[in-house]
Order: structure tokens, then C-alpha cells, then sequence
């Protein structure tokens, strides 16, 4: 059994300020850095016990250089860095067949309220709509799993977005680390948080096939962006329009275009 783990930092347990997800700051960075390496690690160990046989863990956020590869359990591969395809925080889901993923250290969505850190992607956008829904990165990266056949079966973060998950895959597993009131979070202790993260690791892998997503026949997407100058130079890639002043539009019945669309435009 593999397994792909996309691991971000942004929903890690008790994070709450943009320099704790920026290495151009070391000393709020590491703490976080290094909680964002435990809780994938935490994923891998529940992972091996319940006889998966091969791990990759995908380090997705900011430069894709967070975790220290030293912390996750001997025998799981890593992908660091940006490989320049349209897969981004999915890359290399397609090397391989891959019988269930994870998703660690998950946000809430641009749009939302749901994390002080709340983003899709990056910001320059003030959200972004599949299908007239706002788009989270677990949405776009559910989506991209699906595209491979891939259940996703786990998913940690903030409250906001395991709720948000289980609206999009009702049987999938989820470990709240921390919930949201205005800028702050209640945070569990970081201890408890690997804890709850392994075992239920463990016990997702069990109910992989109820997790399977079906993809929509047709995705007509629109991604708001904060300032109209952005837009007016978006609207350029083949197929899209401009809707508003800050409004560009896309629709395609092929994920992958949809992909290739983000790659470009965000």
C-alpha cells in the first residue's frame, strides 16, 4: 500500500502569524517549520502501522524546503522543492499508484475566516470559485488526487477546514489541531495534536474506498484578485475572459486544464 502525504504549514497546530509560516524569519519559523516536520511525521508513523509499504511526503509550502527530512521515520521519500509542473502541492501523485493520500497542516480558504492564515494558492487573490463554491487548496488538491485515483483519506488543519473537507468527502478522517477567533486560535497541545494525528492515520487507511471523489463533469472557475491591474494582465491566457475590473474566468470539462490555467494565472 502507498501512500502520498502534501504536507503545508499554515494549518499546523497553534500557528498564527505570517512569520511563522516565513523562513525569512528564523526565530518565529522554526518552532513552526519544525511542527509542520512532526505532524508529517506523525502521518507517516500512523501510515506504517497500518502496513502501508511505501511513503512519499511532499513538502508544500513556501519555498518546499520546511521539513527536515531527518524527522520522518526511516524508509519515506521526500519531494522538496518546486518541480515547475501544474501539480504544485500534488507533484508527484502521478509517479507512482497510490492507494490513499494525506493532507497535513491544511487552511482554510481565501475568503473565509476560518484561520488568521486563510489563503488559496498565494495573495494576490481574494478568492477563488470552482463551480460557484470557494476554492480552499484542499478543494484544488482533492480534485487533483481524484484526476489519479487517489482517495484522500485524512486531512489536519484548523477547524474551518475540516469541516470544509467533510462537506467535499463525507467519510474522510479529519484532526483538528486548533480553532479560529479573529486573529488567535485554541490550540491542542502539540503532543496531543501527534498523537490524534497518528492514530487517526492509522485508521483512515481502513476507509480509503469511501473516500473516493467523483470529479464534476465541468468546472467553470473565476479567481477575484485584489487588484485590477493583476486581472487585466490574467485575462491573456488562452481561453479565459475578464468578467469584472478584478475578475478573471475559465471553464474547461478537464481538470488538468484547470490546473495548467492556475499555473499560469496565480
Amino acid at each position: 500500500m502507498n501512500v502520498f502525504i502534501s504536507a503545508d504549514i499554515e494549518g499546523t497546530c497553534g500557528i498564527v502569524a505570517d512569520a511563522e509560516a516565513n523562513p525569512d524569519m528564523p526565530r518565529d519559523y522554526g518552532t513552526f517549520s519544525q511542527r509542520m516536520t512532526r505532524e508529517a511525521a506523525a502521518a507517516c508513523r500512523g501510515a506504517l502501522a497500518a502496513g502501508a509499504s511505501g511513503i512519499l511526503v511532499r513538502d508544500a509550502h513556501g519555498p518546499a524546503r520546511n521539513i527536515d527530512p531527518a524527522g520522518l521515520p526511516e524508509g519515506v521519500n521526500m519531494l522538496r522543492g518546486w518541480t515547475g509542473d501544474p501539480l504544485v502541492m500534488m507533484s508527484g501523485i502521478d509517479e507512482a499508484p497510490y492507494d490513499a493520500a494525506f493532507f497535513t497542516g491544511y487552511h482554510a480558504w481565501a475568503g473565509s475566516g476560518g484561520n488568521p492564515l486563510a489563503h488559496t494558492i498565494n495573495g494576490q487573490n481574494e478568492y477563488i470559485l470552482i463551480n460557484g463554491r470557494q476554492a480552499s487548496e484542499f478543494l484544488i488538491n482533492a480534485y487533483t488526487a481524484a484526476y489519479y485515483h487517489v482517495p484522500v483519506v485524512m486531512i489536519t488543519g484548523d477547524d474551518a477546514i475540516c469541516a470544509y473537507a467533510r462537506e467535499i468527502v463525507p467519510a474522510i478522517t479529519t484532526v483538528a489541531v486548533h480553532r479560529t477567533r479573529g486573529g488567535g486560535v485554541f490550540a491542542l497541545h502539540p503532543a496531543d495534536a501527534e498523537k490524534q494525528i497518528q492514530a487517526s492515520a492509522e485508521a483512515a487507511l481502513g476507509r480509503r474506498e469511501d473516500c473516493r471523489l467523483q470529479l464534476p463533469e465541468r468546472f467553470d472557475v473565476s479567481v477575484r484578485f485584489r487588484r485590477q491591474q493583476v486581472a487585466y494582465a490574467k485575462q491573456f491566457y488562452p481561453n479565459a475572459r475578464l468578467t469584472d475590473s478584478k475578475t478573471v474566468s475559465f471553464s474547461s470539462d478537464d481538470w488538468y486544464e484547470v490546473l495548467r490555467f492556475f499555473h499560469f494565472v496565480l
